[in-house]
C-alpha cells in the first residue's frame, strides 16, 4: 500500500517529482508526460492532474539537457490535441447521459460553469480555457455535448494547444534554471499553479459580483 501511495503521489505531483522520474525512467519520461497531459485534457474525470506547472518543469529540465526540447514539444503538442478530440467525442455521445445522471465522478457544477463560459465566448472558449485548469478539461466535453462543428473545434484546439504548450514550456526553458527558481522550485511550481488558476478565479469573482448586483433592490 505504501508503494502504491508513493506512485499515486508522484503521478499527481509529477511537476515536483519530475527530476526523480527522469533519473529513474529516462526516455520513458516522454510517454509519462504524454499520458498525464492527455488524461488532463482528454478525460473529464481527471481535471486534478498537473498541467501548466508540469509543462514549466519539463521546459526547465529540457534547458538542462535532461529532455530533448524538439521531441518534448512534439509530444506535448500531440497529447492535448488528441486529448481534446477524445473528450469532444465522449461529450458528444455520452455527455448528456453523464450530465443527467449527475455522476459523482463528474461534477455537474463544473459542466454548468463551463457551459456558461462557452455560451459567453463561443468557440474561443477552447483557446481561452487552455490556460484555465478544470475549464480546459471540461471545455471539449461541453463542445461535444453542444455538437460544435468538429472541424471548427479542432482548429481552435490546435491553435490553443500551440499557444499553451509553447508559452509554458518556453517559460520553463528560459526561466526554470535561474538560481532563485532552482533553489525554490517547489514554491515556483505553486506560483505557476496560482497564476494559471487566476483567470478562473477572476471569472468566478465576476460572476459572483454580477449575481450580487442583480440581487440588490433597485434604487
Amino acid at each position: 500500500m505504501e508503494i502504491l501511495a508513493t506512485i499515486i503521489d508522484i503521478f499527481l505531483h509529477l511537476d515536483i517529482h519530475l527530476g526523480e522520474v527522469i533519473k529513474d525512467y529516462g526516455t520513458l519520461t516522454y510517454f509519462i508526460l504524454f499520458a498525464i497531459i492527455f488524461c488532463e485534457t482528454g478525460l473529464v474525470v481527471t481535471p486534478f492532474l498537473p498541467g501548466d506547472s508540469l509543462l514549466f518543469a519539463a521546459g526547465a529540465f529540457a534547458a538542462l539537457g535532461s529532455l530533448e526540447l524538439p521531441l518534448l514539444l512534439g509530444i506535448l503538442y500531440l497529447a492535448p490535441i488528441l486529448g481534446d478530440s477524445t473528450n469532444y467525442w465522449i461529450g458528444r455521445f455520452i455527455g448528456p447521459k453523464v450530465y443527467n445522471a449527475n455522476s459523482r465522478w463528474v461534477k455537474r457544477e463544473y459542466i454548468d460553469k463551463t457551459h456558461a463560459f462557452y455560451d459567453k465566448h463561443g468557440g474561443k472558449t477552447i483557446v481561452i480555457a487552455r490556460f484555465m485548469p478544470i475549464f480546459r478539461t471540461f471545455a471539449p466535453f461541453v463542445a461535444g455535448i453542444g455538437k460544435m462543428n468538429y472541424a471548427r473545434f479542432v482548429s481552435f484546439s490546435v491553435f490553443g494547444t500551440l499557444l499553451w504548450i509553447t508559452s509554458c514550456v518556453v517559460a520553463g526553458y528560459y526561466f526554470g534554471n535561474i538560481p532563485f527558481v532552482k533553489k525554490n522550485f517547489s514554491l515556483v511550481i505553486f506560483a505557476v499553479i496560482g497564476i494559471s488558476v487566476l483567470p478562473m478565479a477572476v471569472h468566478l469573482v465576476q460572476d459572483w459580483l454580477k449575481k450580487r448586483r442583480a440581487a440588490l433592490p433597485n434604487a
